[in-house]
């Protein structure tokens, strides 16, 4: 039987990082309100942190309906969030909350959702290339960890992929990249892309590079590295941030061939666009093409970068709005 939901009840959207968690109510069609960021350090659960959002709300405003986007593979009831200390049981958090639906997915998974309702104000194009109509799509972004997707279309809809692609290994370019990785596998047997990708990635490579610009390395934040490659008074964040770059371009390009993303490829996640004019697209564009044979297959796929805020909310939307079966 198809159960429809009622279009004028308000439902609950949560984005669910590493670091923080993103909470909106939402009226089907319209935009997202009452949107609250957490700090996940701060509250000892979800449950916690939602009860505090929620609170204050009279029984008839509370949502019925919600839907979560989560840093974490979505693979039965319990959810243990990816680079953080938050672990949920889906069943049990929908009876605690009353909640006639929920759906839980991927963070990226519901930001592949989300491409096609995307308009050209919410990116900004890098470098060359034109989408083909219907092809698939790629989406992927650097934050606490590498979130990782790709977006189909079919007859029934949107299909997108519930990836853990950000786990794969990092390949190295050239001699110099293999021999950061081998300063990495001191510490880590496996070195995955988010190991490097990400925001404590970028912390990853200023540790590997400060000696080799003939300094130890200090204790810094993502945010201070990139200040300090901005400045110009660290040539070691500065030489970090462009690797970051380039070593994106690597895996970006990667990720384009084995989807076949002729209909484009998103950057997301909050690392890149907390970077500012310190992301070099011509360093990370320069990469992406320069894949030997398919070079120039390559040249014609384009790369945009995702502008808009809480795009995941985007793609919770458009789940929440097809209706369910039973």
């Amino acid at each position: 039987m198809v159960h429809r939901r009622d279009s004028s009840a308000p439902r609950l959207l949560a984005d669910i990082g590493g670091t923080n968690v993103r909470f909106a109510l939402q009226i089907s069609g319209e935009k997202p309100r009452r949107v609250n960021v957490y700090r996940s350090r701060e509250y000892k659960s979800l449950t916690t942190a939602l009860r505090s959002y929620l609170k204050g709300l009279k029984p008839g405003q509370r949502p019925l309906e919600a839907a979560f986007a989560v840093a974490s593979p979505i693979t039965g009831d319990i959810i243990d969030v990816t680079n953080s200390h938050w672990s949920f049981s889906i069943d049990r958090l929908r009876h605690t909350f009353g909640l006639a639906r929920l759906e839980v997915i991927n963070d990226f998974t519901a930001l592949a959702l989300a491409i096609p309702d995307l308009s050209p104000g919410d990116w900004r194009k890098i470098g060359r290339g034109k989408r083909v109509e219907g092809a698939p799509v790629a989406i992927l972004g650097p934050g606490t960890g590498l979130g990782v997707s790709g977006l189909v279309q079919s007859p029934s809809g949107r299909i997108a992929l519930q990836s853990e692609g950000g786990h794969v290994t990092l390949p190295a370019f050239d001699d110099f990249e293999a021999g950061v990785l081998r300063f990495f596998r001191r510490d880590w047997r496996h070195v995955s892309a988010e190991r490097v990708l990400s925001g404590p990635g970028l912390v990853n490579l200023y540790r590997a590079l400060a000696p080799v610009e003939g300094r130890p390395s200090e204790r810094l934040s993502p945010a201070t590295i990139t200040r300090r490659a901005l400045s110009g008074t660290c040539p070691a964040c500065a030489h970090a941030v462009d690797m970051f770059c380039e070593m994106l371009g690597t895996v970006t390009s990667d990720l384009a061939l084995s989807l076949g993303a002729r209909g484009g490829v998103y950057l997301g996640g909050g690392v890149i666009s907390k970077m500012g004019s310190a992301f070099k697209g011509r360093l990370f564009r320069r990469r992406f093409e320069n894949k030997g044979r398919f070079s120039d297959y390559l040249r014609l796929i384009p790369t945009y970068l995702i502008t808009r805020p809480l795009p995941a909310f985007l793609g919770l939307s458009y789940l929440l709005d097809r209706p369910t079966t039973e």
